[in-house]
């Protein structure tokens, strides 16, 4: 893979205009960011000025745009300015704002394009860190579908299949090789689309009041309503731009494919978050040696519990005292299938929670490894098994310290199969001493 220099602008440069779904008046101003600083938005209408990374942690969900969230301080609609910063190869950046959501202008890229272009994009002394899919990546929402494959280019390459069915807007097709050149020529001018029937709804509940023609394109039964398309497939290069701003979430750029079948801003998010674990995952590959922070022999050098009473196989993530992630395959071959029960096979919620208890165990490892004393399971609280675990299923056990005092230790913990809660409890140890009777 070819190295290549971070970058940010060479000088400060601002628009003004108003927000597609608030309708207010914002000024935008881009800045020149150091290098490993990631693409920051700055509230500074707010008594103090509150920071928001562009990253998929800080995703407020918002229907129909991306928001973006640090406390009580929010920023919305940031997908167009992101899609500019990304296809323009952007690394580090601060984006100062005076109110809640970027401006729309013409409900494309293309201001914001201009806008940075103006601003003029300078390499830096360190080199760039691509995020590279190595692995074929699925994301489902709905009927829409989102993949990102390994791909031989040294680039990002995007085939997006947008579907409509028999409405004005149609099937579109459309592929990208993201270059600046491409972005500026293809995608960037694309505006903002929705059906007139979708806008008429809109319009009843009081929202997008203040647009026209000018601010999205709306289309009805005979084409667009007092406007005219940029391009024939202009709705689907719309939403490659939309997509491209909700990658740049990684927080990294992105070299591999992209194959789109009607994802929107959710899909895109998932998508991202999935590709974020990944990531994760190299970086403590390469730390370690190991996708395992704790394999068995090391949790068996914590824990006193053998088989069949272990009931965490590694731990593939620790954040000091605080949190942990570890993992239990669920095989047909567990000793309590045999009587639980032998024709429709289910793990006991207790033995789950008990998968948790072990986890926690763990977590508390960390700050008790040099006090002499071990984590002893004391109570639990608000217990909720949500869905059945069965062979084959792979449990995600995390758990989260609450607090921590001298004698007592209190975790939330959440058992997920497949993204989805199995189990949630909030257990409490007590700490005892170490020493043997």
């Amino acid at each position: 893979m070819k190295v290549q220099p971070q970058k940010t602008i060479a000088e400060s440069a601002s628009l003004s205009g108003r927000g597609l779904f608030s309708g207010e008046t914002v000024t935008l101003e881009v800045k020149p960011a150091e290098v490993d600083t990631g693409i920051v938005f700055v509230r500074k209408d707010m008594s103090d000025p509150v920071r928001i990374s562009a990253h998929i942690d800080f995703v407020d969900q918002r229907p129909r745009r991306t928001a973006l969230r640090n406390g009580t301080a929010s920023v919305e609609t940031v997908e167009h300015c992101l899609a500019a910063v990304c296809a323009l190869g952007i690394d580090n950046l601060e984006i100062e704002i005076d109110g809640v959501e970027l401006p729309n202008i013409d409900g494309s890229c293309d201001p914001y394009t201009k806008l940075l272009q103006k601003a003029g994009v300078v390499e830096q002394n360190k080199s760039s860190d691509p995020f590279v899919i190595t692995e074929p990546v699925m994301v489902r929402n709905g009927d829409a579908l989102l993949y990102a494959l390994p791909d031989s280019e040294d680039e990002l390459n995007i085939i997006y299949d947008l579907d409509y069915g028999d409405s004005i807007i149609g099937r579109q097709l459309y592929r990208l090789q993201v270059t600046p050149e491409s972005f500026i020529e293809n995608i960037s001018s694309a505006r903002t689309f929705i059906p007139e029937k979708e806008a008429r709804e809109l319009r009843a509940r009081g929202i997008g009041a203040h647009l026209s023609a000018k601010d999205v394109l709306v289309l009805g039964e005979n084409g667009p309503i007092d406007n005219k398309l940029r391009f024939e497939d202009e709705c689907v290069r719309h939403k490659i731009a939309d997509l491209l701003g909700d990658i740049m979430l990684l927080g990294r750029s992105i070299r591999g494919r992209l194959v789109a079948y009607r994802s929107g801003h959710s899909c895109n998010h998932q998508l991202v978050r999935e590709l974020l674990k990944i990531a994760e995952r190299q970086k403590r590959r390469q730390a370690t040696g190991s996708d395992a922070v704790l394999d068995i022999r090391k949790i068996q050098k914590i824990l006193p519990h053998r088989y069949p009473f272990l009931l965490v196989d590694r731990v593939i993530e620790i954040d000091g005292d605080r949190r942990a992630v570890g993992i239990k395959n669920v095989t047909v071959n567990e000793q309590f299938f045999q009587g639980h029960f032998a024709s429709t096979p289910i793990m006991p919620g207790v033995l789950i929670v008990e998968a948790l208890a072990q986890m926690s165990g763990l977590l508390f490892a960390q700050r008790l490894e040099h006090t002499g004393q071990l984590a002893m399971l004391l109570s639990m609280d608000k217990v909720k098994m949500r869905k059945p675990v069965v062979p084959g299923d792979q449990l995600i056990l995390e758990v989260e310290a609450v607090r921590i005092k001298s004698r007592t230790g209190d975790c939330r913990c959440r058992a997920m199969v497949d993204g989805q809660i199995a189990v949630e409890a909030q257990i409490r140890f007590i700490l005892v001493d170490a020493d043997p009777l």
